[in-house]
């Protein structure tokens, strides 16, 4: 059996592809920025945009969503921290220069005016 750890004929040494041994927020951190509607809006025409509460931490959010722990995007669902982003949003966002916070966790992005 091989492992990542064991040396190949040549000296070389193999491990899966794409191994990452950061942390789940080092990880999150790479796919979070600043952007505009522009890049936003195909996200809410696919219906997968959700805004993020300012009072609650993006991160976190974002890390309940990447583990499928159903029980915490319920309960921000219910309290309306996290949102499905509508056609109102939508609207009122479009042709404005409104800069966002954006997180993917594909295949969703959570999003807020900053």
């Amino acid at each position: 059996m091989i492992s990542g750890d064991e040396p190949q004929s040549g000296g070389m040494k193999y491990g899966l592809i794409g191994e990452d041994n950061s942390s789940d927020e080092e990880k999150l951190a790479k796919f979070k920025g600043e952007v505009d509607w522009t890049y936003l809006k195909p996200h809410f025409e696919r219906d997968c945009l959700f805004f993020v509460d300012p009072e609650v931490d993006m991160t976190v959010v974002g890390q309940a969503m990447a583990k499928d722990d159903s029980e915490a995007v319920k309960g921000w669902l219910k309290t309306g921290d996290l949102v499905k982003i509508e056609g109102l949003h939508a609207f009122q966002w479009e042709g404005t220069d409104t800069q966002f916070e954006a997180l993917v966790i594909s295949p969703f992005v959570l999003c807020r005016p900053l």
